[in-house]
């Protein structure tokens, strides 16, 4: 029936419209009840509720008086059969017919006498006297006016008007199908429960019909979706809001669904269509939900989009495609009807990833900006295509050792400069590089090469673009209405409401998109800080407490739980980071001891340290022993990844490179030294492009890497350097077997402040494998230093940062090294070493 109120008038379609989840107002949601709410001027109650009722025959009797004779009319007062009286045998005989006929001949003709003379005496008895005669006629005329008065006033207030009585048929005939519809509905009815064997080939192809007078209503959601939806527990939306290309009753075209429970109405506009504001008005459900659905068979493949959405307080937007799989490319802010489906040629990584989820491994990654990792000069300096990456990047990624790519943010964005970071197409791979199958396939030449994939995703904010989400259907759909909880007062955008459910499946659904369609390996996540605590960067009285009092935002809290506990439930072969740059405790620990079920947290304290230490003139050094070393205290109570990341090379922080103290040499000398430190300190490893061969100036997103640098050898030799150790990392299983266990490090020595040497054991799961690490942090060479070992044996130098090959002064300890009986660090044996100025050197025992 609802589906029928939808089509009675235009205002009728207008309240039906308002029927929407939570925000919808009671007067203006479809009554379930019996009654109808009809056009201006008819009243609530359905036109057959309100109808007058039909008089019964005994009505009829009342009124009019009998007019059948007694045994009949007893018949119908009590239902029994009443017959006249018969004779012994059941028959008459003739003479008693005869006698019969006399006796009601004479009984007529008493009866009519009597009945004469009694009108005669009724006559005479009624005749008015004279003088009363005129004033009984004006009695009886005013009576009779007030009562024809009162039977119009009553006849107006009862008898509805011609106007009305015609809305009232219409609605009547709308509330009643003819036996056309009827047929219709019913075969409709049996197709469902039998279904032919035409339908059973198709069943997956429409997974819910509805029919209305206009147009038949085509839907992806089931009653399941829709109810998983509304519980924030529906995790693969992008399969059912969006554009999809159907077959429809064996018409191609496009579904379009839109969540905006807000809205009066919804119109598909676009190029198939003229952009006309009125021509595709979209069907709302009427389950509460606030989705709005509509069948178009004149959209196609590459067509562009957009909704056109009216809301309930008046407001009105051309809003694009939350779901959207595609955009134009900015600053054009259409959406794009596109397939995603790919045929996907990376089987042999993707199950070799799923063998080795549960092992440890190294993880080497190489964080890249798509539009300024390399450019085109000659052709107006444009960024290379997704294509043109696939042919460079897996090769390049390969020769450097990196077992993993960070894409920044992929995901569609109107603002360059933002650098990914201020989406608007959750769902679509920025058009500025090519088609999503464009991405899929760098992916996929990566995963052949033997590269993971991680990307960058933004749940924590969004921009405040027109065209995006924020005021989505003319209310704060997706961000908080309170500034105070929905505002970052840093970044001028919009924080999601993490509270509400559809949002919810909205994110989380997102993750599994990119993890599932384009085979990403893992999730960086941005910005994690900036959701668990309201109070981030605010002043007091811009924020409000949890409902304990505290700063901690409880429903990112929840989510961000929730959306771990589904990846990794799903797909336990992929990795989460959170960029987390607070003290927060236990972000990458599981969720059911209270984590918040992260795999890896970047280890922001460890960088700042360390660039810290690093920055400071070897000679002062000595007074910032503890800087160094001080990571180690909180090295094992996360899973730390070790991150260089892009925020250390913008905004006037200089290049890695110009952070080091001293002349070109003791640049190069020392940032090979950070490097190695970096590599044999637990975690896992983060390098910004560029860094790996020592680029001099800060990144620009606006421009390429300044690739010329490496025509100069001391940067190609910073790129040896990284081969080297990105090489040692893989090989040597001590650097990553116990990445995140105190047992696989040990510290020989910390206490050299003097001389800025420290020194410590990286530990696997054999002692074979075992690697000692020394760092001589100042440029001064040291000669027969003594380091304790536990056992006697002969040791043996891999990797020396001094090396020439490495644009070092070749100081090392060129042949192997046995121990001696000479206690040293509380340990009974120890070796005597040289130490490079300015450099690391690992060892392993022969």
């Amino acid at each position: 029936m609802a589906k029928k109120e939808n089509k009675i008038t235009d205002k009728d379609r207008k309240i039906t419209s308002k029927a929407k989840s939570g925000t919808a107002k009671s007067s203006k949601t479809p009554d379930t009840s019996g009654e109808v709410k009809g056009p201006k001027g008819v009243g609530e109650k359905s036109p057959r509720s309100s109808a007058p009722a039909k008089k019964t025959n005994a009505g009829k009797a009342k009124t009019k008086g009998s007019t059948k004779s007694e045994p009949a009319a007893k018949q119908q007062a009590t239902g029994e059969k009443v017959s006249p009286k018969k004779s012994v045998a059941g028959k008459s005989t003739a003479s008693e017919k005869k006698k019969s006929a006399k006796s009601t001949s004479a009984t007529k003709t008493s009866k009519a006498k009597k009945a004469t003379e009694k009108n005669s005496k009724e006559k005479k008895a009624t005749k008015p006297k004279a003088g009363k005669t005129a004033a009984s006629k004006k009695e009886t005329k005013s009576t009779s006016e007030n009562l024809a008065s009162t039977v119009k006033g009553i006849a107006d207030k009862v008898i509805p008007d011609e106007e009305t009585q015609k809305k009232i048929t219409k609605a009547a005939k709308d509330l009643l199908p003819d036996q056309k519809t009827a047929k219709k509905t019913a075969k409709k009815t049996l197709d469902t429960v039998l279904p032919d064997d035409e339908s059973k080939k198709n069943e997956n192809d429409i997974t819910r019909e509805k029919s209305t007078e206009e147009q038949d209503w085509f839907s992806l959601f089931t009653d399941f979706d829709v109810h998983l939806f509304k519980e924030g527990k529906h995790y693969h939306l992008y399969k059912k809001f969006g554009a999809h290309p159907v077959k429809h009753k064996g018409q191609e075209g496009i579904y379009f669904s839109v969540w905006a429970p807000n809205a009066e109405t919804v119109f598909v506009i676009g190029d198939f269509n003229g952009w006309n504001r009125e021509k595709n008005p979209m069907n709302v459900r009427h389950d509460h939900s606030g989705i709005w659905e509509i069948f178009i068979p004149e959209a196609k493949n590459g067509s562009l989009y957009k909704y056109f959405i009216k809301s309930t307080n008046g407001y009105e937007a051309e809003k694009g495609d939350p779901y959207a799989s595609r955009w134009e490319t900015p600053p054009n802010t259409a959406s794009v009807v596109w397939d995603i489906e790919n045929s996907w040629n990376d089987k042999e990584w993707m199950e070799k990833r799923r063998d080795n989820a549960q092992k440890n491994k190294p993880v080497s990654v190489y964080e890249l900006h798509v539009g300024s990792w390399k450019r085109k000069p000659e052709e107006d300096n444009r960024s290379l295509s997704y294509r043109e990456l696939a042919e460079d990047l897996p090769a390049y990624l390969n020769e450097m050792g990196f077992t993993h790519v960070e894409f920044m943010p992929v995901m569609e964005h109107p603002f360059f400069g933002s650098w990914g970071y201020q989406v608007t197409g959750y769902f679509a791979p920025s058009s500025r590089f090519g088609s999503p199958q464009d991405f899929m396939h760098l992916v996929e030449s990566l995963h052949q090469a033997g590269i993971g994939v991680i990307l960058d995703w933004v749940p924590s904010h969004f921009p405040s673009d027109l065209h995006g989400l924020h005021y989505f259907d003319g209310t704060f759909l997706y961000e908080h209405a309170d500034p105070r909880k929905g505002f970052h007062p840093d970044w001028q955008s919009y924080i999601f409401n993490y509270g509400r459910n559809e949002v919810r499946s909205f994110l989380i659904s997102n993750a599994l998109f990119w993890l599932e369609k384009f085979h990403a390996d893992g999730l960086r996540v941005d910005a994690v800080a900036s959701m668990l605590y309201l109070d981030y960067s605010r002043k007091e009285g811009e924020w409000e407490t949890n409902e304990f009092g505290g700063n901690e935002n409880l429903e990112a809290i929840s989510f961000l739980k929730e959306f771990n506990e589904v990846v990794y439930g799903e797909h336990p072969d992929i990795m989460t980071i959170a960029e987390e740059s607070t003290a927060w405790p236990m972000v990458s620990k599981p969720t059911y001891i209270g984590g918040l079920g992260f795999g890896m947290k970047w280890m922001m304290g460890w960088m700042h340290d360390t660039l810290s230490y690093f920055q400071e003139d070897p000679i002062n050094r000595k007074y910032h022993q503890d800087t160094i070393t001080f990571s180690t205290n909180y090295a094992f109570t996360e899973n730390f990844m070790l991150p260089l990341s892009h925020d250390e090379v913008v905004y006037g922080k200089q290049a890695i490179w110009n952070k080091m103290p001293g002349d070109d040499w003791n640049k190069y000398a020392n940032l090979r030294s950070l490097y190695a430190y970096m590599y044999a300190h637990p975690g896992t490893k983060l390098l910004f492009m560029g860094a790996e061969f020592a680029q001099k100036t800060e990144w620009n997103h606006d421009s390429s890497l300044d690739w010329h640098e490496t025509d100069h050898a001391p940067s190609r030799q910073i790129q040896e350097t990284l081969k080297s150790l990105n090489k040692l990392y893989k090989e040597e299983p001590a650097l990553y077997e116990k990445a995140f266990d105190s047992d696989g490090f040990e510290w020989i020595d910390i206490k050299d402040a003097e001389n800025s040497i420290i020194s410590f054991l990286r530990k696997g799961e054999n002692e074979k494998d075992n690697v000692m690490v020394v760092c001589n942090l100042t440029p001064v060479p040291r000669e027969n230093y003594r380091i304790g070992i536990p056992t006697e044996g002969t040791w043996y130098e891999i990797l020396n940062t001094d090396d020439e090959q490495f644009g070092g002064s070749n100081v090392g300890n060129k042949d192997d090294i046995e121990t001696k009986a000479l206690p040293a660090h509380g340990k009974d044996h120890s070796i005597a070493l040289t130490l490079p100025p300015m450099g690391v050197i690992y060892l392993k025992k022969k």
